[in-house]
């Protein structure tokens, strides 16, 4: 394609900014994925603290309606819940309420833990609030429950630990699936630039665009194989608009010129409106007719 006017150029131009564009968009995109894997790195982690202030990040580098951040909130929200519920079942019902505190101002974006929540928060209000006095009795008080021994405490501390390694291993295994989804959707995303540029590319029907010339033999021509020449021309006129050739229509008569050069500028005319057709004649009375197509520089 002649692309000599400024017309052209700014064309060319635009197509140019708009292939960066997409490229740009790419790369940002990928640059927020890789932002919010570390946030769920560092939730899985147990850095509950570092993933709300990556996530404080994110939101200012995100559309505001970027459904990705409610969910790491729900996330967040999930693991300060576990967090305390785990400090409760160890006895630390002052941790547990400083957890759950944290959990609140995203439990709006989990509707499905707020009972969990609520459930919690009443067992650590209760275990935090001091015993009622005694009321004054004529008999004696009752004995107080027995302190607990150095086996039930060990066997306590156990079964948090035990829960501890059970939801460290849970989340190791949840992050190790986000992080192969992410690859994958990732490498889905390098395919499909991939197929598109490859889509973009013309690709030759009958000529060899590397060479100066190629010829096509057009023996229908002579036979007066009219359907055949057609379709012949339909692939011609296809390697004429991708790679701009000029064209050299050799017959053996000069009344065979205005046809062939009719039924092909039609063709082409089709394929590109704005595309000037290069044809000329050459009279060959002693060789087959055929066309010679020379790819044009672009430019």
């Amino acid at each position: 394609m002649n692309l000599s006017t400024p017309k052209h150029l700014g064309a060319f131009a635009l197509a140019l900014l708009l292939s960066n564009a997409a490229h740009a968009e790419f790369w940002t995109t990928d640059e927020l994925v890789k932002g919010f894997n570390e946030v769920s790195a560092q939730i899985d982690r147990g850095e509950l603290t570092g993933a709300e202030s990556s996530l404080a990040a994110m939101r200012g580098r995100t559309e505001a309606n970027d459904v990705r951040i409610e969910q790491y909130q729900r996330e967040l929200a999930g693991a300060y819940l576990r967090q305390g519920q785990q400090q409760l079942s160890a006895g630390n019902a002052s941790a547990a309420a400083a957890s759950l505190a944290k959990a609140k101002p995203y439990i709006a974006k989990a509707p499905s833990l707020k009972a969990q929540y609520e459930k919690s928060l009443a067992a650590t209000t209760a275990a935090s609030a001091p015993a009622p006095a005694a009321k004054p009795v004529a008999v004696a008080a009752p004995l107080a429950k027995p302190a607990p021994t150095a086996e039930e405490i060990a066997a306590r501390r156990a079964e948090a630990e035990r829960r501890e390694r059970e939801a460290a291993a849970l989340a190791e295994k949840k992050a190790a699936q986000k992080k192969a989804a992410d690859e994958k959707a990732a490498q889905a995303e390098r395919d499909a630039e991939a197929k598109r540029l490859a889509d973009a590319t013309p690709r030759a029907q009958l000529i060899d665009p590397n060479a100066a010339s190629s010829e096509i033999a057009m023996p229908m021509l002579d036979a007066q194989d009219r359907e055949s020449l057609r379709t012949l021309l339909d692939a011609v006129a296809a390697d004429v608009v991708a790679f701009n050739c000029a064209v050299r229509v050799e017959v053996r008569e000069s009344k065979d010129y205005p046809f062939v050069a009719a039924l092909l500028s039609a063709r082409i005319k089709k394929l590109n409106p704005g595309l000037v057709p290069q044809l000329s004649p050459s009279l060959k009375p002693d060789q087959v007719p055929r066309l010679v197509l020379s790819p044009q520089a672009k430019g």
